[in-house]
């Protein structure tokens, strides 16, 4: 494992300068899901959930959060993104929703952190939309899958 990027050497936490790094295509694709209960995943899924359709507003909020990371993450970098998709599936076995986000800029940092927002916020909403009906559903398993480009190079979970 590395040395910490964002601290300094007496310990205080610092944006890192980036300034002189080249700017290069980076990737991330990150995931997490939302488990319900069965009835839940129906309402969902059927889109009858009484604040409407689910999927598509959890798939907008975890698109704008990706955009918003620099403003909620502090030392993050504000980025250019030039890509944003979440994906959302459902799952009978979970049973619940999977959230699968991929994000991608050409630049001097990397985007695991706005792929990382993406479905956390996705997430977020999902809960939010099916509260009514479901206040025991459980978000687990955010996670970074991959990431790629960067002076560090690729990076892959292994499963």
């Amino acid at each position: 494992m590395s040395a910490l990027t964002h601290i300094g050497a007496t310990g205080e936490a610092h944006m890192v300068d980036v300034s002189a790094k080249a700017e290069t295509s980076r990737v991330a694709l990150a995931r997490g899901h939302v488990a319900m209960a069965r009835e839940t995943l129906r309402l969902a899924v059927e889109g009858q959930a009484k604040k409407g359709d689910v999927f598509g507003v959890a798939r907008v909020a975890g698109i704008m959060a990706a955009k918003k990371t620099s403003e909620l993450i502090p030392l993050c970098h504000p980025l250019p993104l030039s890509s944003v998709s979440v994906e959302i599936t459902a799952d009978d076995a979970l049973p619940g929703l999977r959230v699968l986000a991929e994000a991608s800029v050409a630049g001097k940092t990397g985007v695991e952190m706005e792929a990382l927002t993406a479905v956390s916020v996705a997430c977020l909403t999902i809960y939010d939309m099916l509260k009514a009906a479901d206040r025991g559903m459980r978000i687990e398993g955010v996670e970074l899958v991959e990431k790629r480009g960067g002076k560090s190079g690729d990076w892959r979970r292994g499963e």
